[in-house]
């Protein structure tokens, strides 16, 4: 699942705290840091094009970091609204002869295609040295491609957390679970309270393979989800079997799921938040799993984040709990001192901070500062991916084929479907995937 897609990401209370800052125009903004974190040239008259997906407090927020860039620089930045799939888009404004200078891509794939098709340019000295002081090796290693940097990866999600309705646990006497085994053990507590404890949004197949990601990448460990992501073993595999299983321990439990697999069939992702936070106590269903970007959901109730609205890790299958992530990576598609300037700023503290302290944003940053995020709920979900280091995967189907990862009522989207209706087929499943998947790799 492209996260991007699902809407502007708010938290509640997230708002602009102080206003815009004050641009000096002399390389620091008023209000932040004194010393700015990087150096970058002056551009003065220069235009710079950027094209993303984000609209509404999404795009308000980028342009809150664009703006700060034209006054350290002189350059003008225009923001270029694209539609999904980007490449689509990218592709028809790059035969018209009008690419943007820069591109925001939220997929690994859809990189590796813009590097495929000659779109992408190289990211420059001065981005890469962002990189190498701001980044985990995982994450420059997502914006790379047969070991040239093209990609700075500047939002992240953190896709691996479990909400809930505060009061419905507190009724029921469950707490937060740690493992795989106490999640089924509060799931089965909450729904002896007369609450339904999982509220599944099926419809969305993208919500699915979240669901089997996570499960395979504690269980099986990040080796495999690699091998795995690149099809390098396929779905027949035992390590798939056991993860299927795993996940059958919900989905064979109807009466766990708010209106059993038929029902979470017919909800929509948005729906199987907001079923959760409202009805007071008595919610159609107790937790809901999904990323950071649930925050935007919750915000359309009137339940509040932190107190009526809580939440914990994806709980853990294996050793560990996982953290699966999405993200997106800037990209320059033209050459130019503009924008490679643009990729140096991205790549920077000073630019993670500006969104961060405006809300509704995680950076895989490892050298901002938590103290950047306006609320504990969002500093704990950073941290979290922050923490796992080199341990991070990224969306497993967001790095797949779109036709196999990425195409609703097909692939694996509509084999998990499936799935969810009889959870018992676990081979015929494993074989479905291998079939679609070798077709995918192989068109």
């Amino acid at each position: 699942m492209v996260f991007t897609a699902i809407g502007a990401l708010a938290l509640t209370g997230c708002g602009d705290e102080g206003g815009s800052k004050d641009k000096t125009g002399d390389g620091a903004a008023t209000g932040g840091s004194s010393k700015p974190s990087v150096t970058l040239p002056k551009l003065d008259g220069e235009k710079i094009s950027v094209a993303a997906v984000w609209t509404g407090p999404e795009q308000a927020n980028f342009t809150k970091v664009l703006d700060e860039f034209e006054a350290r620089t002189g350059a003008t930045v225009t923001f270029v609204p694209a539609q999904d799939p980007i490449v689509n888009f990218l592709g028809t404004k790059i035969a018209g002869g009008q690419p943007p200078d820069v591109a925001m891509i939220p997929q690994v794939g859809a990189i590796q295609q813009a590097v495929a098709k000659k779109w992408a340019k190289p990211v420059g000295a001065e981005a890469k040295a962002q990189l190498s002081k701001n980044y985990a090796k995982v994450w420059q290693d997502l914006g790379a491609v047969d070991g040239t940097q093209y990609g700075v990866y500047f939002k992240a999600a953190n896709k691996s957390l479990v909400w809930y309705n505060a009061k419905a646990f507190e009724n029921a006497g469950a707490s937060e679970p740690k493992t795989w085994k106490d999640f089924i053990a509060t799931a089965e507590t909450v729904s002896a309270s007369g609450v339904t404890p999982v509220s599944v949004g099926g419809a969305d197949g993208w919500t699915l393979t979240d669901w089997f990601e996570n499960i395979y990448l504690s269980q099986a460990g990040p080796e495999k989800y690699d091998q795995l992501a690149a099809h390098e073993i396929k779905w027949t595999d035992p390590s798939v079997k056991d993860a299927l299983t795993t996940l059958a321990e919900l989905f064979g439990k109807p009466a766990l799921i708010s209106g059993g697999a038929d029902g979470a069939l017919q909800t929509e992702f948005p729906v199987s938040v907001t079923q959760t936070f409202t009805g007071g106590d008595q919610p159609k269903g107790a937790m809901v799993f999904e990323g950071d970007f649930v925050s935007v959901n919750i915000a359309q109730t009137e339940a509040k984040i932190g107190t009526d609205a809580k939440v914990f890790p994806f709980p853990a299958v294996g050793a560990d709990s996982p953290v699966v992530t999405g993200g997106d990576a800037a990209v320059a598609l033209k050459d130019g001192k503009g924008a490679q300037a643009l990729l140096t700023w991205l790549a920077s503290t000073d630019a993670a901070k500006i969104w961060a302290e405006a809300g509704g944003f995680i950076s895989p940053n490892k050298a901002l500062d938590a103290a950047a995020y306006p609320n504990d709920v969002q500093r704990k979900i950073a941290e979290a991916l922050i923490a796992a280091g080199d341990d991070v995967r990224f969306d497993m189907s967001d790095q797949a084929p779109q036709s196999f990862g990425g195409t609703p009522g097909k692939g694996e989207w509509k084999t998990l479907q499936d799935f969810l209706k009889n959870p018992k087929d676990i081979a015929g499943t494993q074989a479905k995937l291998e079939s679609d998947a070798a077709k995918a790799w192989t068109s």
